[in-house]
């Protein structure tokens, strides 16, 4: 089997620096609000999973062991309907974060938005959301512009 490359296309990063800035700004305001930093890892995981980005995939499931993350968790991700290894609060994010990400499909659904309510404020349930945007934004630029991970 011949090796397959992939080679980027351009660096955002690079092109648009304060652009950029703007996105790593995001991220570092959402670190800073106190939002659970496993539960950004699972909604940066599943949605960079759904969107197809293998940097982003990469990257985070990285993350996610550092920060303790079980392997198998991080293999169930892709069918955690199926799967008994997350508590209510974890299903209902990541419902959220697939409901969000294919957004055109139908939108964050009254059901899922509801039973988000009764788990989460309202401040956490803004903060869930923006981090479900920026990593959707960060797997756009990451496929776009086919970014390699290591």
């Amino acid at each position: 089997m011949a090796a397959f490359t992939i080679e980027p296309r351009m660096s955002i990063r690079n092109l648009e620096p304060d652009a950029y800035d703007t996105l790593l700004n995001l991220e570092k305001y959402i670190g800073s609000t106190g939002l659970d930093r496993g539960l950004r890892e699972l909604i940066r995981i599943r949605a960079s999973q759904i969107n197809g980005c293998a940097y982003c995939i990469q990257l985070h499931t990285t993350e996610a062991r550092e920060l303790g993350e079980e392997e198998r968790r991080i293999y169930a991700l892709s069918a955690w309907h199926e799967s008994p290894l997350f508590t209510p609060e974890e299903r209902v994010v990541l419902a959220m974060t697939d409901e969000i990400t294919d957004i055109s499909l139908n939108g964050l659904t009254d059901e899922t938005y509801h039973e988000a309510r009764q788990v989460f404020d309202e401040h956490t349930l803004a903060r869930l959301i923006l981090q479900i945007v920026s990593i959707n934004s960060w797997n756009r630029i990451a496929v776009a512009t086919r970014m390699v991970h290591p």
